[in-house]
């Protein structure tokens, strides 16, 4: 493991990507590319392709060439680095990959796409079975697509692209926003504890379907209490705080607090030290807040939350 895989998968289905293209994909859907979680593998079951993998799978090439997927950022960002996985394909895996990326605004279709201007983030690089494999990326320009190569054929069960969001804000000018969503460009940049599930979790979008989809912490045992900081998508002041303990039933906080921060090291409040039930989604106005960059949230004495959002409005700068 690498530090980049701490970061968000910009890629990842659950968060807006999408595999607008594959130029082949006889024997495995290429949506199985960015679902989450692990590949899973069932042996002897077979279908009428043959045995049933999760992961991309094309068919065996007799003439000249290679394979591609087309992917389309859930979320744009600068890529941090990629990890290739073949899990589970042991003798029909591609013995080399390449990753590219590309800018491309608006909503372009799969054929627009053959025209961008891609760039070589994974150079065609050398690939094992059954194995995930780690590519550092160093390269601070911005993407929304990415395109995987095979060589010449053969299965990938996930394409990861960790990376860090640069969304474009330009478009809630004049309106509201929820300054602490991941997909707006917000980050966890610290914790105090993550021992069941990663605290990016309680900002990513759309609502958690299970406890293993929000932030939970470990039982503590010391009589302190468990925090996370946000960096904010952008300057901004806060209106609405709204705190959900959803599937959180006996291991909810008994209560939060959120505090502000322009610069990171000065903190006032936005919410007083507040009670909390469990499975329960909580909406408390935020009065004359300054302009905040950094949001710290405090549960007592430790738990879990499943999600967390705070709207408001960008600052005029």
């Amino acid at each position: 493991m690498t530090e980049f895989t701490a970061l968000p998968d910009l890629a990842l289905r659950s968060l807006g990507g999408s595999v607008v293209a594959a130029n082949d994909e006889s024997f495995a859907e290429r949506e199985n590319l960015i679902r989450p979680g692990r590949p899973a593998f069932r042996p002897h079951t077979f279908g009428a392709k043959g045995q049933v993998y999760d992961g991309w799978e094309t068919r065996r090439r007799r003439e000249p060439g290679h394979d591609w997927a087309l992917l389309r950022l859930g979320m744009p960002g600068v890529i941090r680095g990629v990890v290739i996985d073949t899990a589970w394909f042991k003798g029909n895996y591609p013995p080399h990959a390449r990753v590219e990326a590309a800018e491309v605004e608006g909503y372009p279709t799969a054929a627009e796409l053959e025209t961008a201007d891609w760039v070589e983030v994974v150079p065609v690089s050398p690939l094992g079975g059954d194995a995930e494999h780690f590519f550092e990326v160093s390269d601070e320009r911005r993407y929304t697509h990415v395109r995987l190569s095979v060589f010449p054929d053969g299965g990938i069960a996930r394409l990861r692209v960790h990376g860090e969001v640069r969304c474009d804000l330009s478009v809630y000018e004049g309106l509201g926003l929820d300054l602490a969503a991941l997909e707006n460009g917000a980050l966890v940049t610290a914790c105090s504890d993550e021992f069941y599930s990663s605290p990016n979790n309680v900002i990513s979008p759309g609502l958690a379907r299970h406890q293993a989809e929000g932030w939970e912490t470990a039982r503590r045992r010391d009589g302190g209490n468990d925090w996370m900081v946000i960096r904010l998508a952008g300057s901004g002041i806060v209106r609405l705080a709204e705190i959900d303990t959803t599937n959180l039933v006996f291991n909810a906080p008994a209560e939060v607090e959120i505090t502000g921060s322009a610069d990171g090291g000065t903190w006032f409040p936005l919410l007083p030290r507040t009670r909390l039930l469990p499975d329960t989604r909580h909406r408390f106005r935020v009065e004359d807040a300054p302009v905040a960059a950094y949001a710290r949230v405090d549960i007592h004495p430790d738990g879990g939350l499943a999600r967390l959002r705070l709207h408001g409005f960008l600052a005029d700068d």
